[in-house]
């Protein structure tokens, strides 16, 4: 497979601006493999097709914001930084974005807030478009994280154009999201709701946690047509020995284990036994999942419309079947699902 056999002609105006009212009232479109078969659903009608013993697995990150606008020293311009990692929390050191960054050099400072009571310097450049910052603040660490939420943004990904909304700061988080180190919203877990939950609790679903905290990487644009040469960022996943333990015991019983979101896949296929079990694992994953691939864990997978040439749509392709992957997303365009971050969601089995 290459690059170009993911390209498609996407409707701008398709790409989801704004969420549905409710989480659980997006669409949900059904891919049955077995019979190659589409379904048109609402996402609340996902509980039918699942029974006891099944297992969803959600990745419980949580989105931090990781947006700051500051400006900079002498000429006051305009500067966003993005938040992508913490490098050192007794020295404050960060990986960030800057933008524009042609304007950012090592030794400039940068002002946040109103009373610019936090201060970054920059030392170091480390890729053509980041930058390691030293935040200079008066106070201890707690106060410093309080600070920097304080002043972030939700980072909403850039193809929406409007300001950020009071409600983003909900409703770019899934209800579950418990530890915080995202920069991106694992963005299939944005549809379930409460209800939904405890409508899979009722029907003896099991729900197994694990935490892949999302970076920018996971969007960042292939360049390369031969897919093989495309390197994947890594980013820090951790599965617990209980969870670990729901999924195999599910495998072992013949039950459904199914993955919400692209990043709980790739969480499952980053730590594989020998024998196609399920190993606890703490520590960082690159994976890069294209076709032809054989997936050794995961059976479903609840996921969201992607953009083209995306590695989520690589994913996708190599879990469904390419020419399947490709009928659907034609079906979904001409039926108007919305596609990416806010957008409806697409069930396989």
């Amino acid at each position: 497979m290459k690059l170009s056999h993911f390209n498609f002609d996407l409707p701008e105006d398709l790409l989801a601006e704004h969420p549905t009212e409710h989480r659980d009232e997006s669409k949900l479109m059904v891919l049955h493999r077995e019979t190659q078969t589409i379904e048109h659903k609402l996402f609340k009608d996902i509980t039918d097709y699942f029974d006891e013993g099944d297992v969803m697995v959600l990745n419980n990150t949580k989105v931090f914001p990781a947006r700051l606008m500051g400006n900079k020293e002498k000429t006051g311009a305009k500067i966003e930084v993005f938040l992508l990692r913490e490098l050192n929390k007794e020295q404050r050191l960060w990986d960030v974005l800057v933008d524009p960054a042609r304007k950012i050099r090592i030794g400039n400072k940068l002002y946040f807030g109103q009373d610019e009571s936090l201060v970054a310097e920059v030392i170091d450049n480390t890729t053509s478009r980041g930058r390691t910052l030293r935040f200079l603040f008066d106070g201890s660490y707690d106060e410093f994280r309080n600070k920097l939420k304080e002043l972030g943004q939700t980072p909403l990904p850039k193809y929406i154009k409007r300001p950020e909304e009071d409600f983003d700061r909900e409703r770019y988080q899934t209800i579950y999201a418990k530890h915080e180190g995202a920069v991106a919203a694992p963005t299939a877990g944005l549809h379930f709701s409460k209800h939904v939950l405890k409508r899979l609790e009722i029907k003896g679903v099991d729900l197994a946690e694990i935490t892949l905290h999302v970076g920018l990487g996971t969007f960042n644009p292939v360049e390369v047509e031969d897919l093989s040469k495309h390197k994947m960022d890594s980013e820090e996943l951790t599965i617990d020995e209980h969870s670990a333990a729901l999924v195999n015991k599910a495998k072992a019983a013949g039950k459904r284990v199914c993955a919400i979101g692209t990043t709980s896949m790739r969480a499952l296929e980053s730590s594989v036994s020998s024998s196609d079990s399920l190993n606890a694992y703490q520590g960082w994953t690159h994976k890069f999942i294209f076709p032809p691939y054989d997936f050794k864990i995961g059976d479903a997978m609840v996921t969201n419309f992607h953009l083209p040439k995306s590695t989520l749509l690589m994913m996708v392709s190599a879990f469904a079947g390419h020419d399947f992957i490709k009928r659907a997303y034609d079906e979904a365009i001409s039926r108007d699902y919305r596609f990416y971050s806010y957008g409806d969601a697409m069930l396989i089995l």
